[in-house]
């Protein structure tokens, strides 16, 4: 063989091996994707752990009177290890799957017991960890799934995992929903009191490892979290859940008999500030309406005649008139360069400012204003800029709107027009909230505080940050000046336009509003749109709750009396009706032979409260925290009470409340008949007793 030939052996022996070579690389390359792809994709997500973020429960909201208005309660994912330690023997799985499948089918209702039992066939032959069982699934679902087969081997062993979620709920559902917000992930500072208060609410999450396995589904590696959530803190809101629902009620009925865009009405507590009920609506339909929108506090627009009380107030503070100076509104028209300001009843002729100020003219309100003021305009507004009108009132929930109240330095002032107008409540913005803040600073003397829709936080059941109304004016006007304002407005109930909101049962004092509503784009020229006004408060000689009403776009009258009047009126009657400490004539005590009225046995604090609140006499044989009663004719004695460990007491006479205290503390198991105060009990009082024994007791 010649060296050529030698040479091109050894190439081709070379190249040969290289090429096999190549071929044993990629058919083992095929192996280990395609054939054995799924055992090395497992390894590799076995190997991959992260710690995920486990959400705390969120606190709750309260109302002022205790009632819930917005809680987290638990939902969970419900997940199944078919390959769980005390399912790992296939006996033991197989033997008890399709009873599983058909109890997981009577409760669900979602598949049939078979069409459950091949999805849970399936996943074992698949080894499947993480099998996803139901969504959305409550705590007491989840107690009744443990009883399950399979699920009831054992919480960790029988393949049941459950992935807790916290799921918000409103229990009253709509009731103050726009007070109460909400905290979504689009809006970055939610909405209300959730929205205002997450930083309370939330808690702080907290933290569990996670498993990748199979399928890219992440897997808790244990089933405690590494670190723990802390849950929120609970919100103790001002508002009350019955003058809420009276409130809804009240403006939703008259929305519809009027026919109207959308409104609003706001009840607070005169000495406090604290919001009892706010309810917005919005038309969405053909007589429906929904919350969409807290008008009350980001609602702004010309307030109207309402806004007369601060024209007057800076009148009478600056001794520019008196409640008993005459002025005339002559034919109902007063003429100022560029416009004409009417009256919408027609003139009055010449009448006292009380009177001007209780028919609602505005033609005697602008020319007051504008004669007085107008070669020192700044004089009127500085009235309400030293009271901080112009400024929000930095309220407890977000979504205030600034108001709007001209001085002669805006550019938009005009030196003939805008001091009348703004005399009767027109080139301005303010808010119904706004609004009804400084009214409620008249019938609390002066003072005038911002308005609070949190009284407490607390943690635990502990206080940890309590909140009282913020004073903005100490007094928004000479004492004097207050009285008389306070007259004028009780004048529009009694012999003015308010006369539809007053009581024979109480006294009203307010005003009454009509405002057109500008066009964004046209101003007042386009189709005539109004707000029809009412703000006031009650009982006008003591007064305890002030209340604005505002309905905007009625199609069936427009005038603030008619419109936004029997929505006050139904609110006030309502809540005087409820309001024992509103009535004054009911006597401090009773008088002549009034019969002892029988009481029950048990705690002798709030009895012995009520018969001195009723002036009955009252004897005390001991000063023990119970009692057992004994009828004499001299009054009501008390006999003491002493609860003896180890000993059956004697219930006789309680109610089942006290009854169930005592008998519960004795570690008794009590079954209850009938109804009413205990008549009978199967354990003799005396008897010795001891933890778990059985109890009869009968009531009537």
């Amino acid at each position: 063989m010649n060296i050529r030939a030698n040479i091109l052996l050894r190439v081709y022996l070379s190249f040969g091996l290289i090429v096999l070579f190549a071929i044993a690389v990629l058919i083992r390359l095929g192996d280990v994707q395609f054939v054995e792809g799924q055992k090395w994709r497992a390894m590799a997500d076995s190997l991959s752990t992260k710690y995920v973020t486990v959400e705390a429960a969120r606190g709750n909201i309260y109302s002022v009177d205790g009632s819930l208005l917005a809680t987290s309660i638990p939902e969970y994912e419900l997940r199944m290890d078919t390959k769980a330690g005390g399912i790992s023997d296939s006996t033991v799985f197989y033997s008890k799957v399709d009873s599983l499948g058909m109890a997981l089918a009577n409760f669900f209702k979602d598949k049939t017991a078979k069409e459950y039992s091949r999805y849970l066939r399936a996943a074992r032959r698949d080894g499947e960890r993480y099998l996803l069982i139901k969504r959305k699934v409550g705590y007491q679902e989840l107690k009744q799934i443990r009883t399950f087969p399979l699920y009831n081997i054992g919480k960790h062993t029988g393949g049941l995992i459950p992935f807790q979620q916290n799921k918000r709920i409103k229990p009253f559902k709509f009731l103050a929903a726009r007070t109460i917000g909400y905290k979504n992930e689009n809006v970055s500072n939610g909405v209300g009191l959730e929205g205002a208060y997450g930083e309370y609410i939330n808690g702080e999450s907290g933290k569990r490892l996670m498993q990748r396995i199979a399928g890219g589904v992440w897997m808790p590696i244990n089933d405690e979290a590494e670190v723990a959530p802390k849950e929120g803190a609970d919100i103790i809101s001002t508002i009350d859940i019955n003058m809420q629902d009276l409130a809804q009620n009240a403006l939703e009925k008259q929305l519809k008999v009027s026919d109207a865009d959308h409104g609003t009405v706001i009840l607070m507590e005169v000495n406090t500030g604290e919001v009892r009920a706010v309810a917005n609506y919005t038309r969405v339909s053909e007589g429906v309406y929904t919350e969409q929108f807290n008008y009350a506090i980001g609602g702004s627009q010309d307030p109207g005649s309402t806004f007369k009380l601060a024209s007057y107030m800076a009148l009478l503070e600056d001794k520019m008139v008196d409640t008993n100076t005459l002025v005339a509104t002559g034919d109902g028209f007063y003429k100022i360069p560029g416009h004409i300001i009417k009256d919408s009843h027609g003139g009055i002729g010449t009448v006292t400012v009380k009177k001007a100020f209780e028919e609602s003219a505005n033609t005697a309100v602008a020319k007051l204003v504008n004669q007085h003021y107008q070669n020192n305009p700044s004089r009127f507004t500085d009235h309400l800029y030293r009271i901080h009108m112009n400024e929000k009132l930095i309220l407890q929930i977000p979504g205030e709107t600034k108001p709007v109240i001209k001085n002669p330095s805006f550019k938009s002032w005009n030196k003939n027009m805008t001091l009348p107008q703004m005399a009767y409540g027109y080139e301005m913005l303010i808010t119904p909230l706004q609004m009804l803040a400084f009214y409620n600073a008249i019938a609390n003397n002066g003072k005038y505080i911002a308005p609070i829709f949190v009284k407490e936080i607390r943690r635990l059941g502990n206080p940890i940050e309590q909140f009282k109304a913020r004073v903005i004016s100490e007094q928004v006007c000479s004492p004097e000046t207050v009285r008389k304002l306070q007259a004028m407005l009780e004048g529009v109930v009694t012999e003015g336009t308010g006369k539809l909101m007053g009581s024979p049962l109480y006294r009203v004092a307010g005003k009454t509003g009509t405002a057109q509503v500008a066009d964004d784009n046209n101003g007042y020229k386009t189709k005539k749109s109004y707000q029809a006004s009412f703000c006031g408060y009650f009982p006008a000689n003591k007064p305890k709750y002030a209340i604005m009403v505002a309905i905007n776009g009625p199609k069936h009258g427009y005038y603030g009396a008619a419109v936004a009047g029997p929505v006050f009126k139904e609110i006030a009657d309502r809540i005087y009706a409820s309001d024992l400490q509103m009535y004054n004539d009911i006597p401090d005590k009773f008088v002549g032979n009034t019969v002892n009225p029988e009481s029950k046995s048990g705690p002798s604090k709030p009895v012995k409260k009520i018969y001195n609140a009723f002036g009955i006499k009252t004897l005390y044989a001991a000063k023990t925290k119970d009692f057992t009663k004994v009828d004499t004719s001299n009054g009501i004695v008390y006999e003491e009470f002493n609860a003896v460990k180890g000993l059956m007491p004697d219930i006789k006479g309680m109610g089942l409340k006290d009854a169930l205290y005592l008998t519960g503390n004795a570690g008794l198991k009590t079954k209850v008949k009938g109804s009413g105060k205990v008549i009978a009990q199967s354990i003799a009082a005396g008897t010795r007793i001891g933890k778990g024994l059985s109890l009869q007791i009968e009531l009537q």
